[in-house]
């Protein structure tokens, strides 16, 4: 299982309308991705333009090969790149230990 974390920020006074729209893209496009075994995304307190997303795959390939070069990544973006204040920090994580 690869942890993708993507620490995203957005353009002040948008957070609604991004809270509706990453909500809609994750139910609609990221369900739908290949080796895509669930999602969460926080939103900051200190930093409400600050958004950070945990997606889970199967596989790391799944994410950076089939979903990244996929048309699933062209409608992803399109609802949610609009109201990115810069591209997103993206990296993957594989899981040491857990209680």
């Amino acid at each position: 299982m690869i942890l993708e974390i993507a620490d995203i920020r957005i353009a002040p006074g948008q957070q609604a309308a991004f809270d509706e729209a990453i909500q809609r893209g994750l139910s609609t496009v990221i369900s739908r991705a290949k080796g895509c075994k669930g999602w969460k995304v926080n939103k900051g307190v200190e930093s409400p333009e600050r958004y950070i997303l945990q997606i889970f795959w199967e596989t790391l390939e799944d994410h950076t090969v089939t979903f990244r070069q996929g048309p699933l990544f062209t409608e992803w973006r399109a609802i949610v790149g609009p109201f990115f204040a810069a591209p997103p920090v993206v990296e993957h994580f594989v899981l040491v230990g857990k209680s």
